[in-house]
């Protein structure tokens, strides 16, 4: 199963990064183990084989996942507090955190294969939940980042879908988290010269 969230992981030089990632997780197992995968490309790749250890997060806060899914500087940044077992950082509003040490590590691929092993979590506060709104825009943040590799006329038509759920049943953070993201998927089209309101051609 995979467990949507957020991972902080440090760079050699100690610059913080936040990026959402969803690791693969045994149902009713208590986050002892979990894999991620993230592409050899990304930043977390980066610091997790560099220093092999980082802090997953569980959130409800879906402005947070939509700013880091595309890229977007976090403004205002999250508060953080040093974690306690790790070389890492926790974020001061998350659900639970898993302070996590890589014990394997497969880069053969592009897209990697890490086996994490908890050495400490926590809890903050209870997760308030998904509701339909929260849930339209984690997919929409999961649809942005396949813009390079899915037709960008497939995502704008999904975008109109979920548009509805954000707009009938979300509050102030969803309704900015979905406009940061239709933004980003409408320059995105844009760019790749398709017209992002989906206008049939003149004849």
């Amino acid at each position: 199963m995979i467990l949507e969230g957020i991972v902080t992981s440090l760079s050699g030089e100690d610059s913080l990064n936040v990026a959402p990632m969803g690791p693969d997780v045994e149902p009713a197992a208590k986050l002892d183990r979990f894999i991620l995968r993230p592409y050899r490309s990304s930043t977390t790749y980066a610091n997790l084989k560099a220093r092999g250890e980082g802090v997953f997060h569980v959130t409800d806060d879906v402005l947070i996942l939509a700013q880091a899914a595309i890229g977007m500087p976090l403004e205002p940044f999250p508060a953080t507090r040093p974690a306690s077992r790790v070389d890492g950082a926790i974020l001061a509003d998350a659900c639970r955190y898993y302070e996590f040490r890589v014990v394997e590590f497969d880069d053969l691929e592009d897209r990697t294969t890490i086996l994490a092993e908890t050495v400490a979590s926590g809890r903050h506060r209870d997760f308030f939940g998904f509701n339909r709104a929260k849930h339209a825009v984690l997919e929409a943040a999961i649809l942005a980042t396949r813009v390079a590799w899915l037709p960008v006329r497939d995502l704008l038509l999904e975008f109109r879908k979920l548009e509805v759920l954000v707009v009938k049943t979300g509050g102030p953070d969803e309704r900015a988290a979905f406009e940061l993201l239709n933004r980003f998927l409408r320059q995105a089209a844009a760019h790749q010269g398709v017209d992002p309101d989906l206008r049939p051609l003149p004849k």
